[in-house]
């Protein structure tokens, strides 16, 4: 009996659902909208967006807005042009073609030359040369290639860079690098070719081999679908139509004249799911293949519900137990959706997933019509959803929050909100490098995308660069409202001889010795010790120095205003003798207020040597003779406290000598 077999690959890939459903909810906001040159190379899907109030205009005038930029992308000069017109504009450019933009601008900058492997007349090539900033060629095969060496005498005297069109023949792509690398050692090599067109090239090449008849779904003008109508072209009989009304029933019946013949059914990227249906059920017809009720009914539901491999279906969750969760997709099949392939976080369950009776977008991933039961994954969409976020993230270097999820070799793994999974360095975690990356493993963590390998699915990630910005605004704020006087609790982090550094939330300020008591000390591990709590306020700053200088002394404990109190000139008190100068002799009269008894007061005679009169820590009687309250200092007398009488006997003492 016939068979038939379709492509897993085969139908819409990220970057063309991205694009129509970007188109379709621009129409929905503003009642209308407009697409510079068709969104995507099919007939089809053009014609129903028309239905939606969606056009096609090849002009840029300011009454097509809003306009949308189709999924192919365009040169510079179109961005130039609608922002010189003041157009509204939506980018519906692929991602992936994107980053071919800025490969070419960034490096063509650099001064190298651009090579494009790929149809010199096809919009996403037109695209990406217009991004150039230098010498750019296209070549669609190695004859093109060897031609240009020839005509251009000037190609390959600068630095020159290889990239390929996104849906470029991979076989093609394999021979050209192999001539470049041959004619150009230093040749630097970008792999653009989509993973989807890729992976759809090579399932097209594996089901030809083993088909006696292929079917290739794409319109005529598409790329990609006329490269996959090539590959097969070389294994098996292959019909290359644009939906169901190209296919000849009667040479089709002819072809299929043997009952053993295998057929072969892909579609190229911008191929809708239900126009792979038709063609299925019509070929289905033709050969007369026996479908049973109940496989016919689940044909027609599809009219609804496309529960074809690789598109999205939303599921209502019926069941959830430790292994999976059973969901009704609309459909007589039995949904299931694997732990795996519930959530890109391994450390949760399927109920800490979903709940019965949720509502969520899957994609199919397996279908078994014998046996009635499909296979989905919710992580693939979430992937598909994250990475689309990732690439905006990095292009608005926004943050994104995520879950580190394992330690791996070299850094570890976040799973964002979304479920992409991001690599990051250990040096960009944050973590120190005496520190181990298990203590951040499982916790919430942000971060800022630092590279994007759409092809192979990988990011890089950076949980620095998030704190960094956050403490560079918490600084900015504190610039920005810092004013002398203003007061803070904050920890001691480090000392020196001279005083202590405290951090006042991000920003470290410095406690000098003498501000940080009243009293007389040494060194600041006799008042405080790193870890401490300190109240303090601000003397003064010096923002471009990025300096504040910070005092913990407390007007309240301000020992002059105790000593003002009870002090005052003409009062006699007991002072200890601190310290010793060549001038005079300093007493402290109350802890913190410290008098200075000049040599000439000392005693009624004349002393050469204050050391031989005053030691440090005797205590003596003097006369408070001077205060001076501006610079807080005050003026003491031994001498005044001397009598005419002791003078005598000062002077009797000396003649009886």
């Amino acid at each position: 009996m016939a068979r038939i077999k379709i492509a897993e690959t085969a139908g819409f890939c990220f970057g063309v659902t991205r694009a129509i459903k970007l188109t379709e909810e621009t129409a929905e906001k503003y009642g209308k909208a407009y697409t510079y040159g068709p969104l995507i190379h099919n007939n089809d899907v053009i014609e129903e967006l028309q239905k939606k109030g969606i056009s096609v205009t090849e002009t840029l005038e300011s009454k097509f807005s809003p306009l949308v930029i189709r999924s192919h992308g365009v040169p510079k000069s179109v961005y130039d042009e609608l922002t010189e017109k003041g157009i509204d504009y939506i980018d519906a450019t692929c991602p992936f073609v994107e980053k071919i933009h800025r490969i070419v601008a960034e490096e063509s900058e650099k001064g190298a030359d651009v090579l494009i492997a790929g149809d010199g007349s096809h919009p996403e090539v037109i695209g990406i040369l217009g991004h150039a900033k230098s010498s750019a060629y296209a070549v669609n095969s190695a004859e093109e290639f060897q031609n240009l060496v020839k005509t251009q005498k000037s190609f390959g005297e600068n630095a020159l860079i290889l990239v390929a069109q996104t849906t470029f023949d991979m076989v093609k792509w394999a021979e050209l690098k192999k001539i470049i690398k041959k004619h150009y050692t230093k040749v630097k090599i970008f792999d653009t070719i989509c993973l989807a067109t890729t992976n759809r090239q090579s399932e097209a090449e594996r089901l030809s081999l083993e088909s006696d008849i292929m079917v290739v779904i794409g319109g005529r003008h598409s790329s990609n679908s006329r490269k996959l109508a090539e590959i097969c072209e070389k294994n098996a009989t292959t019909l290359f139509i644009e939906n169901n009304a190209d296919l000849d029933t009667a040479h089709l019946k002819n072809l299929l004249s043997s009952k053993d013949v295998k057929i072969g059914i892909t579609a190229g990227a911008s191929t809708p799911a239900y126009i792979i249906k038709e063609v299925h059920i019509t070929m289905s017809e033709i050969i007369n293949e026996a479908m049973d009720a109940e496989f016919m009914a689940a044909l027609d539901q599809m009219d609804r519900v496309r529960v074809y491999t690789g598109n999205r279906v939303k599921a209502t969750v019926v069941a959830v137990n430790k292994t999976e969760a059973v969901v009704d997709i609309g459909t007589k099949h039995s949904g299931y959706i694997l732990a795996e392939e519930l959530s890109a976080n391994p450390n949760l369950a399927p109920e800490d997933v979903v709940k019965v009776g949720d509502v969520i977008e899957c994609i199919v991933t397996k279908i078994n019509d014998a046996e009635g039961y499909v296979q989905l994954s919710k992580k693939q969409v979430d992937a598909q959803a994250g990475m689309e976020k990732i690439v905006k993230a990095k292009e608005e270097n926004a943050t994104i929050n995520g879950v580190v999820t394992a330690v791996v070799k070299g850094g570890v793994i976040v799973t964002s909100e979304d479920g992409a999974r991001v690599f990051v360095p250990a040096s960009q975690t944050g973590v120190s490098r005496n520190g181990k990356l298990e203590d951040i493993l499982k916790k919430e963590v942000g971060f800022k995308v630092i590279e994007v390998n759409e092809g192979r699915g990988r990011v890089v990630g950076s949980i620095r660069a998030a704190e960094k910005e956050i403490t560079d605004v918490v600084k900015a704020k504190f610039w920005e409202e810092l004013e002398v006087g203003k007061e803070f609790t904050g920890e001691v982090k480090s000392m020196e001889s001279y005083g202590v550094f405290v951090d006042l939330g991000g920003v470290d300020g410095m406690v000098h010795s003498s501000e940080l008591t009243w009293g007389r000390i040494k060194h600041p591990k006799e008042i405080v010790a790193i870890g401490d709590k300190l109240n303090v306020y601000v003397k003064a700053f010096d923002p471009e120095k990025k300096r504040v200088s910070l005092s913990a002394k407390k007007a309240e404990d301000n020992p002059w205003t105790k000593f003002t109190s009870e002090f005052a000139v003409g009062d006699v008190a007991k002072v200890q003798i601190v310290s010793i100068t060549p001038f005079g002799a300093f007493a402290q009269i109350i802890p913190g207020v410290d008098g200075l008894i000049h040599i000439s007061q000392i005693s009624l005679e004349r002393v050469t040597n204050v050391a031989q009169v005053l030691s440090v820590g005797q205590v003596v009687e003097a006369k408070i003779t001077e205060i001076d309250e501006e610079k807080s200092r005050v003026s003491l007398s031994i001498k005044a406290l001397l009598t005419p009488a002791e003078e005598a006997v000062e002077e009797t003492a000396e003649d009886a000598e």
